[in-house]
């Protein structure tokens, strides 16, 4: 009777045992899962925020191009005016020399 009483209670508690590694199991399984899910949506915040972000670089660096194309007619407008300037000035110039070279014949 002893034996069988021993054996009844070794029974029970290993029961008692895996009943609350089984509870403690699930507890650790659901934490996980809760881990795991905050993880996804902290992935998916952090695409979007990187998403976001590369889109607002993109449309600064088209801004950027413009700005530069402007920058280049602006320059390049100059630059023929200078050169009318300069044609002038050396239209000028050869007629002074003309002038200079008839007083000279004279």
């Amino acid at each position: 009777m002893r034996e069988w009483t021993k054996g009844l209670v070794k029974k029970i508690t290993l029961e008692v045992i895996y009943e609350i590694v089984d509870e403690r199991t699930r507890d650790i399984y659901q934490k996980l899962e809760k881990i795991e899910s905050r993880q996804e949506e902290d992935f998916r915040y952090m695409n979007q925020k990187i998403d976001s972000q590369i889109g607002q670089v993109r449309q600064e660096i088209g801004q950027l191009r413009q700005e530069i194309g402007q920058l280049r007619q602006e320059i390049k407008e100059e630059v023929g005016q200078l050169r009318q300037e300069l044609n002038r000035i050396n239209q000028r110039l050869d007629t002074i020399m003309q002038v200079l070279m008839d007083i000279v014949r004279k």
